[in-house]
């Protein structure tokens, strides 16, 4: 992304949930490169969120971290109340946060489990889209929502309520866009593909990985600074103004449509 140049970005508030680690991470680094406000969401991982804070600060950046478990309803609008205090106002909120948590079957797993795997990967959506629209109806703004490729291949072995709850976030994206447009509020989807984040290094094995790449037609995994281009495309209003209701995947030619 070195030396490119998006000028509507310049200023802009963004509240990035997740971002301590992965594609968060990347997308906050890249929208403060671009010299965007970012409000640095995070749970558990305050260290890494810290050092990514550090990084952008000494970049020159602006960000401003928030912490609390936005699988919590109550959780999730305190975080965007904090971030648009904090600076005033706020355009933009990207919905990136959530977890597969732990490989495991259906016929295996408890409603205490379901619930989980819901309330973080599905539920924070709403969630904190409720609680960002009272601010982006001042002068319009954007709303970007991270789901995956799971989504459309119904996931990998032990991750079917993953799969199922970023299938939520897809459909989610579609109608909720058709509901706040008419505020001038764009909302968009990012669905990518097998990406080389702290996810994989949790949850797959190597003998998953390879096997996950070989069926990329690029014959190999995406890195988290290869899906920032899309989030600041769907966020500026001159590149995508014209935009909504939309899922981009990034999947290296994985899925194609």
């Amino acid at each position: 992304m070195a030396g490119m140049i998006i000028p509507d970005l310049d200023q802009k508030v963004i509240l990035i949930t997740g971002a301590s680690t992965g594609i968060g991470a990347a997308v906050a680094r890249g929208f403060t490169a671009q010299g965007a406000l970012v409000g640095l969401h995070y749970n558990s991982s305050e260290e890494p969120a810290r050092a990514v804070a550090d990084d952008i600060t000494r970049a020159g950046g602006t960000v401003f971290l928030v912490a609390g478990d936005v699988a919590k309803p109550e959780v999730a609008k305190a975080v965007v109340e904090k971030t648009a205090a904090h600076f005033g106002r706020l355009d933009g909120l990207i919905n990136n946060a959530g977890s597969l948590l732990k490989r495991v079957p259906i016929a295996d797993s408890d409603p205490e489990h379901d619930q989980l795997v819901t309330d973080l990967n599905a539920h924070s959506i709403v969630w904190a889209c409720r609680a960002a629209v009272p601010f982006l109806r001042k002068n319009g703004g954007m709303i970007i929502n991270t789901t995956s490729i799971a989504a459309r291949h119904g996931g990998g072995g032990g991750s079917v309520l993953y799969a199922a709850a970023k299938g939520y976030v897809s459909t989610f994206t579609r109608g909720f866009a058709k509901e706040v447009v008419k505020d001038k509020i764009r909302v968009n989807a990012v669905s990518p593909g097998v990406i080389r984040t702290p996810f994989h290094d949790r949850f797959s094995s190597a003998e998953q990985m390879r096997t996950m790449e070989g069926a990329v037609p690029m014959g190999r995994a995406g890195t988290p600074e290869e899906c920032v281009g899309t989030y600041l495309y769907l966020a500026s209003e001159s590149l995508s103004g014209y935009v909504t209701g939309q899922v981009i995947e990034v999947n290296g030619g994985q899925l194609m449509l």
